[in-house]
């Protein structure tokens, strides 16, 4: 996570910091456990309106909480019998259907437990590390509660094709999502700039040129409550950016994703336990062959009552 700062709300007064930021990290998208802030806490890494302070420190409205996260240590990461479903493998790359709660690679807060320790553990250590010894085989990644389509890289040649196929808009990728209420629009397409937003930094938003970067999504409502509660979208993104759908949906639709805790709704007429975000289909172009290649990810099945 990067350096953030948080002002403590009146609902919050009185309560413990090592309580409260756990729960507040949680909410903003970044899983960090309480031990480990503890310790953040104790090493002066969280300061309480400038001073430090211990975590049982008894937090009071309009406290300003400095989060500077201390550099991670960078631990060799272990193969771990995680099962993941694989669409395909070959020498090359290897496709799966990534689970929704999955982290795809190792980071603050989460070293082990993540795709990458499973695809070691499934590839036998065959992925190619020219990605960073963090997140070896990795060319793209999906959000945490995402799911779907995901391909690595397992060869170095295979790793250069795919960093340029994605950089270069050459791939298909097709999701669907679930908002809460309809969109503005039934289909279209929105092409505008995403960045960090300035006002908080774990969260990306829609900026003006020459700020944030070109993000371009194309919609289409497959299916929606004739009483107006949710939508079901097909949303084809020729861009790549941090959060892009959840951000589109939400800013430019006025229809945030069912589930999404960053960017969601508490007025939401209904309740799912998960962000309803899956990345449905893959297209990419073979790094040796040059084939053009389809992978489609079963649609899980809390998605069955909107399709």
């Amino acid at each position: 996570m990067i350096a953030l700062e948080i002002s403590v709300p009146p609902e919050a007064a009185g309560e413990r910091l090592d309580r409260f930021l756990p729960l507040e990290l949680r909410r903003r998208g970044e899983e960090i456990s309480r031990s480990a802030l503890q310790q953040w806490i104790k090493d002066g890494s969280v300061l309480v309106t400038g001073t430090k302070v211990k975590p049982r420190h008894a937090l009071a409205e309009g406290d300003v909480i400095s989060i500077a996260p201390p550099e991670p240590e960078v631990a060799e990461i272990l193969p771990e019998a995680i099962p993941v479903p694989v669409l395909f493998e070959d020498e090359d790359i290897v496709v799966v259907d990534k689970p929704s709660g999955l982290v795809v690679h190792p980071g603050s807060g989460n070293s082990s437990g993540t795709l990458v320790n499973a695809l070691l553990h499934h590839c036998g250590g065959k992925l190619c590390e020219l990605a960073g010894e963090d997140r070896p085989g990795i060319v793209h990644r999906l959000d945490k509660d995402t799911s779907g389509c995901l391909v690595a890289a397992k060869s170095e040649a295979a790793y250069h094709s795919l960093v340029a196929q994605f950089s270069g808009r050459e791939t298909g990728k097709e999701y669907l999502a679930v908002t809460a209420g309809l969109p503005v629009n039934e289909e279209g397409t929105i092409k505008n700039r995403i960045g960090r937003n300035p006002r908080n930094r774990q969260q990306m938003t829609v900026l003006e040129e020459p700020a944030g970067k070109e993000a371009i999504t194309d919609y289409r409502v497959r299916r929606s409550d004739p009483t107006g509660k949710w939508a079901c979208l097909s949303c084809v993104i020729h861009t790549g950016r941090t959060h892009q759908i959840r951000v589109h949906l939400k800013e430019c639709l006025r229809a945030p994703i069912l589930g999404d805790e960053m960017y969601g709704t508490k007025k939401a007429k209904v309740k799912v336990d998960r962000l309803l975000l899956h990345a449905w289909k893959l297209k990419i172009r073979h790094p040796s062959s040059g084939e053009e290649m389809r992978f489609e990810a079963e649609v899980p099945g809390d998605f069955a009552p909107f399709l």
